[in-house]
């Protein structure tokens, strides 16, 4: 049973049936990207077990590749309120939806060449941002090996987008879990030479990423092509056949998405590049601090996809009442589970820590110390951040993208990061004013989302029901 059955099955209590077909569609949802930051969360510990050094490397070219990819990633995401609007209007649409995703691979292809080009000179950008030159030297390493793994992993995500539209997300984590574990090994084989394999350092981290991440598109063609839900759609056939109309309108959705992720995941790589000015420790701890919060955020950020799903298939069937019930289950649920996160990250800081970096080598005592700081930062932001995740997810399921980006541009780059750098560097409050920085930019665009979200209702979905026509 789909989870849009289970809530048309308990349509005589709609809200117990908007949990369950949430909780049916987001959990899977949430493992897989769970899954996703392990892979990154795995580089990031065998990194420690290199050294400070390496880990500071590591963090700088981590922030250096995710800046273009987040924005390319917003592209992709277009795809998924497309299919399930049309989802909503016809159950059973199959040209639309496959329209949706061949330009969606198109585009992948497209933003994947500019990308690749940036990357490649990771280690001139970071010297030219004025990073140490032998962690630039050390990280642009790392980046030329993991930078292949940008095209794949934006073919992943548009097909999971397709099958996710379709409630049937557990293949993305099956194959997900499957990466995790291909990473894990060659990442310890390439890093560390085991196995007869050659030792490359960081740069070993970068090829198994890319490899592992090669393998997930490749597995979720597989399943898309073969398994009979799926294959009706014919998802490959003629795929070189161009479908302009689809491509713009995927462009014009798209754009604002990257520019809201770009704005937001932006502000955390400028603030990670800031640490680096301050010193290796304060950036290695950041790195440690912001890892233990980045898996955190995969929840809210997993209710992100499943909301942006079910809102939009109310969105495409015309159901005012399904697109409320659904917006304010997943928010409930986001920001509840944030508040639990919050109060962990400050009351075991050490705990979460240890799983990063050796708490008994004396030259850690400085990462350690600034790690249990930033930590509580990151505790007390918790809340806002998973408001912020389901508040954008829950607007793109209704298409409204482009004034989101506006206030992801005020909140982050407007207030957060300049009141960061005021409070790190003129006041000398170092990584501690960094951090403010960043919490007050999430509390001022979560805010301003849950207004939008808010004033929609009042004016009695009047913008839905133009939209509906």
């Amino acid at each position: 049973m789909t989870a849009i059955e289970a809530g048309v099955r308990a349509s005589e209590n709609p809200w117990r049936g908007e949990i369950k077909a949430m909780l049916a569609l987001g959990w899977p949802m949430i493992l897989t990207n769970l899954g996703q930051t392990a892979m990154n969360a795995t580089d990031v510990m065998l990194m420690g077990r290199l050294g400070p050094q390496a880990l500071a490397a590591g963090a700088l070219g981590s922030n250096l590749y995710f800046m273009p990819l987040i924005f390319g990633l917003g592209l992709m995401l277009a795809t998924s309120p497309m299919i399930a609007t049309e989802l909503g209007r016809k159950r059973h649409s199959v040209r639309d939806v496959r329209r949706t995703v061949r330009q969606g691979l198109w585009l992948a292809v497209l933003i994947s060449i500019p990308i690749w080009i940036f990357l490649w000179n990771a280690e001139a950008v970071l010297n030219w941002m004025g990073q140490e030159p032998e962690l630039a030297a050390q990280a642009g390493t790392y980046v030329r090996w993991l930078q292949w793994a940008v095209l794949p992993f934006y073919g992943y995500i548009v097909l999971r987008s397709f099958i996710s539209a379709l409630e049937r997300p557990g293949w993305a984590l099956i194959i997900v879990f499957i990466a995790v574990v291909l990473n894990a090994v060659l990442a310890w084989c390439l890093m560390f030479g085991h196995l007869g394999l050659p030792a490359m350092g960081v740069a070993g981290a970068g090829l198994a990423t890319s490899l592992a991440s090669a393998f997930m598109f490749v597995g979720l063609a597989c399943v898309v092509a073969l398994e009979k839900k799926f294959r009706r759609y014919r998802m490959f056939g003629r795929f070189w056949r161009a479908d302009w109309p689809r491509f713009k309108a995927l462009l014009a959705l798209g754009l604002p998405i990257a520019g809201i992720l770009a704005f937001e995941v932006t502000i955390f790589n400028a603030a990670a590049l800031l640490m680096g000015l301050i010193s290796p420790a304060s950036l290695a701890a950041h790195a440690i601090a912001i890892q233990i919060a980045s898996i955190s955020f995969m929840v809210p950020l997993g209710l992100n996809q499943a909301v942006t799903v079910r809102v939009g298939l109310a969105f495409g069937a015309r159901d005012p009442d399904g697109i409320a019930r659904a917006g304010w289950t997943a928010y409930v649920i986001g920001v509840g589970f944030m508040a639990l996160m919050a109060l962990t990250m400050i009351t075991v800081p050490n705990f979460l820590i240890s799983a990063f970096i050796d708490m008994g080598a004396p030259e850690n005592a400085e990462v350690i110390a600034l790690a249990v700081t930033f930590l509580a930062f990151a505790g007390l932001f918790q809340i806002a951040d998973g408001a912020q995740a389901v508040g954008a997810g829950m607007l793109r399921g209704l298409h409204d993208t482009k004034v989101p980006m506006i206030y992801a541009a005020i909140g982050y780059w407007g207030i957060g990061l300049p009141l960061g750098v005021l409070l790190a560097f003129p006041l000398g409050l170092k990584g501690n004013g960094i951090w403010i920085g960043l919490s007050v930019g999430l509390v001022v665009v979560a805010a301003l989302l849950l207004t939008r979200w808010l004033r929609r209702g009042r004016l009695g979905l009047m913008d839905e029901k133009r939209a509906f026509g």
